[in-house]
């Protein structure tokens, strides 16, 4: 696996997505309420919401200074797609087994409390698990020579962060 994450596509995407989950700490002390996301490829990310591109680009530099000087739990997110992914796939994996075996709607019907219980189960077991995967597969928190060429209002309430290295 550490072999596939080194690939340097998968890799800037990584550092990237780091970055990007550092970004959108910083920026959300700053604007408290307002609605932000973003999204990672191997040549920068995106950041939507409502605020300047300047703030952005401050936010950027704040968070790359801050997780070259080893604040790395900056990169863990707790808003990131990838805890949604794992809770999901962890609930309904559960939910499917507990309905594996049932061969009619009469007996479907019957586990479907039981099969309700088990993707409540996956989604609470889920919630340690996500911050990990985003730690140890989806996001570095070391960005290495990482260096942001740009930031760009691409239009009205989404921002391009462009960096190379």
């Amino acid at each position: 696996m550490t072999s596939l994450l080194d690939a340097p596509m998968i890799s800037s995407t990584r550092r990237n997505h780091g970055l990007e989950h550092a970004t959108l700490h910083i920026l959300a002390r700053r604007f408290p309420g307002k609605s932000l996301a973003g999204h990672s490829n191997p040549t920068g990310f995106l950041v939507f919401g409502d605020v300047p591109v300047e703030d952005v680009a401050d936010a950027a530099t704040e968070a790359l200074a801050r997780l070259l000087n080893g604040e790395r739990n900056l990169a863990i997110h707790p808003g990131c797609g990838t805890n949604y992914l794992v809770a999901g796939a962890m609930g309904g994996t559960l939910a499917w087994l507990s309905l594996m075996g049932a061969r009619s709607n009469r007996d479907r019907m019957g586990r479907l409390l039981p099969a309700i219980l088990m993707a409540t189960f996956g989604f609470i077991l889920a919630q340690p698990i996500g911050p990990l995967v985003q730690e140890h597969v989806t996001t570095s928190g070391d960005p290495g020579g990482m260096v942001i060429e740009g930031v760009y209002v691409m239009r009205s309430g989404l921002c391009r962060v462009m960096t190379h290295g």
